[in-house]
């Protein structure tokens, strides 16, 4: 196994491919001379930050905050914000296998998964909060500092921010001056990484500037059945802003940022386990042995009592070994009712065998950087982020503050479900026989191949899941705060957000479809057919006496680049969620004296959250539409739920 983090320290190393910084002659002029001496520290040593939404010495704020510079970054090699755990005390960030993740600061975060759930660290691009964010995958560029405030800012941010603020403020163009710059850096397993800007004047008042980063790298692992590499990247950013300053008193800037990753990243890693065989006794009283038809009993019950892996060691031998696939219920449930003729033995044929394990024969690499899956991770992700900002100043000592933002986010990931190699579990149904041993092909797996609509074709068992979002937000502020030398000063505002959200998460699986098919879908196999179960007047070919089957199961025929979502094929949690939220948030300031100054604030939000409900079903629920055989797609959405939320708080 290769080590990454030595071999990129050591290969890493940034190569600086273009500099350029060219300023105006006023600029040039006003520049101050370099400070020499202990004048040097002193000025090394004054941070700027804008913890409370004002510019201050760092150490002048009476807040926990921690402040990185672009330098600052760069030399603790903090790429993104995920590893900003790594300079900073009391931070923690887990990345879950949905669409969220988990920052936390002091031990306060987000556990729960839930659509309708907000983070309790906010994260905020030039002090504006994002609820979805592409904190986990996108990496700063341009940026002139990152803030991070530990402890409740509810009074300085209006909402959600329990245990703290992450706050991304990037370069803004600058009037009057020319500059820009282009950095590469070249890496092991072929990384290339590409970041730059330019700052372009438009006359003395307005001015644009112009980044963009770009990373690319080959995949850290290796799959040995697709043999390809895996959990590479691509992606990209770019950012365009624009500053109008026509005078003292008057400023507007205009963002949008973009961001877009497409490549094989794996939301998860490499999984181990220890083999689970079942339960030989069940309370003191041994499993029943013995063969039935050629099946062995004692097998079948074993499993039925196993949970496919064990509690044990993940550095002993055998947490190299695979899940018990026969403990799986839809490996049972397929095995007992899917049958395919008889076999040139007289057989049935099953898919899988009775008492198979699916998993048997997998091998598992002792290489934590090599895995053996029929199903490669994809990933994808795109954000844009528009901001409008506008700064008024009414007074000397009064300014009126105006942030606009609106956000899109999309999220899509999909990998192995079961991250095992399955042995062959189809049998050859263009071979099979009817009771009498004549020829009765079928065309269920022709050649051993079985082939799903999501999952393609393949001999083995397959699964997989989808992890995708779709989200947009809209946000506005308005604050009036205030400068003055001495004594009280005070920060007021108002805001108001606006999310739609829909999570989606699907676990497909061709056993699942093929039970579908199979069992309920006369659309598929005649009704004169073993299989045609959709009829609620024939069951295996004969007249029941009652009705067993009175709906069909829809199988989405779209595939997993491009679905429909409307199956009853695969398992589907869909949560639609809207938030509609409004604060009124303020701080005053009062300064007893140069070295003791008393903070206090108070906040008012009101959260309405509005859930929309869909049930899951899987292999159930179709409905009938136009007599026996006829499937309805979708699942319809049950009524809404209104979550009425509003809280106070403040302090000193």
């Amino acid at each position: 196994m290769r080590d990454f983090a030595s071999e990129r320290a050591c290969l890493a190393a940034g190569v600086s491919l273009i500099a350029l910084c060219m300023a105006t002659g006023t600029a040039l002029a006003q520049t101050a001379p370099e400070p020499q001496g202990d004048d040097r520290r002193q000025v090394s040593d004054v941070i700027t930050v804008t913890a409370q939404k004002r510019e201050e010495n760092i150490q002048d704020v009476p807040i926990a905050v921690s402040a990185f510079s672009t330098d600052d970054l760069n030399m603790r090699g903090i790429e993104g914000g995920s590893e900003l755990l790594r300079a900073i005390p009391n931070v923690a960030f887990s990345k879950n296998n949905f669409s969220m993740y988990n920052f936390s600061i002091r031990g306060i975060g987000t556990q729960a998964i839930s659509a309708s759930s907000d983070p309790a660290v906010a994260i905020s691009f030039n002090n504006s909060p994002l609820i979805r964010n592409r904190l986990f995958e996108q990496e700063y560029f341009d940026i002139q500092r990152v803030e991070v405030l530990r402890g409740p800012q509810g009074t300085l941010y209006g909402r959600n921010a329990t245990g703290g603020v992450v706050n991304m403020i990037p370069n803004l163009p600058e009037p009057g001056l020319f500059e820009g710059s282009i950095e590469g850096e070249i890496g092991g397993y072929d990384s290339r990484r590409l970041r730059g800007f330019i700052n372009l004047p438009l006359g003395d008042t307005f001015a644009v500037r112009l980044a963009g980063a770009a990373t690319r790298r080959d995949g850290f692992d290796y799959n040995l059945y697709s043999d390809r590499h895996v959990n590479d990247r691509d992606l990209w950013s770019t950012r365009v802003s624009a500053l109008w300053r026509p005078n003292d008193r008057f400023s507007a800037n205009l963002i949008w940022e973009h961001f877009e990753e497409d490549d094989s990243r794996s939301r998860t890693g490499k999984q181990l386990c220890t083999t689970d065989p079942g339960s030989t006794q069940i309370g003191g009283t041994p499993v029943p042995a013995g063969t039935v038809a050629g099946l062995e009993i004692g097998t079948v019950l074993q499993d039925q009592f196993s949970q496919g892996c064990l509690p044990g060691s993940l550095y002993a031998d055998a947490a190299y070994n695979a899940p018990n696939g026969g403990s799986l219920t839809i490996v049972r449930a397929a095995s007992l009712f899917m049958t395919h003729g008889f076999d040139a033995n007289g057989d049935l044929m099953r898919a899988p065998a009775l008492g198979q394990d699916p998993f048997a024969g997998a091998v598992v690499s002792r290489d934590m950087r090599e895995i053996n899956a029929a199903i490669d991770p994809r990933f994808r992700a795109e954000n844009d982020v528009f901001q409008l900002n506008l700064a008024l100043e009414l007074t000397d000592n009064l300014t009126l503050y105006s942030q606009t933002a609106y956000t899109t986010d999309s999220y899509w990931s999909t990998q192995d479900y079961g991250r095992f190699l399955s042995d062959p579990i189809f049998p050859d149904t263009s071979q099979s026989l009817d009771a009498g041993g004549n020829p009765a092909p079928s065309p269920f797996a022709p050649g051993g191949i079985y082939t799903d609509p999501q999952l393609g074709p393949s001999s083995r068992m397959l699964s997989a899941d989808l992890s995708r979002s779709d989200n947009s937000q809209w946000y506005q502020e308005l604050r009036l705060q205030s400068s003055f030398d001495h004594g009280f000063n005070f920060s007021l505002g108002a805001n108001y957000l606006r999310f739609e959200s829909q999570d989606d998460y699907f676990v497909f699986s061709n056993l699942f479809t093929a039970m579908a098919e199979y069992n309920y879908n006369d659309q598929v196999y005649p009704v004169t057919t073993p299989t045609a179960l959709c009829d609620e007047n024939y069951y295996g070919g004969i007249a029941a006496p009652s009705p067993v089957f009175t709906e069909c199961v829809y199988v989405d025929p779209t595939s997993i680049d491009n679905l429909a979502g409307d199956g009853h094929n695969y398992f589907r949690s869909l949560n639609v969620v809207e938030t509609r939220s409004w604060a009124a948030f303020g701080e005053g300031y009062w300064e007893i004296s140069p070295e003791l100054r008393l903070t206090l604030g108070l906040r008012y939000t009101d959260d309405r959250k509005t859930s929309t409900p869909y049930p899951s079903q899987l292999l159930l629920g179709a409905q009938i539409d136009g007599g026996p055989g006829s499937c309805r797609a979708g699942i319809p959405a049950g009524a809404t739920r209104p979550i009425p939320m509003s809280n106070w708080a403040g302090g000193p």
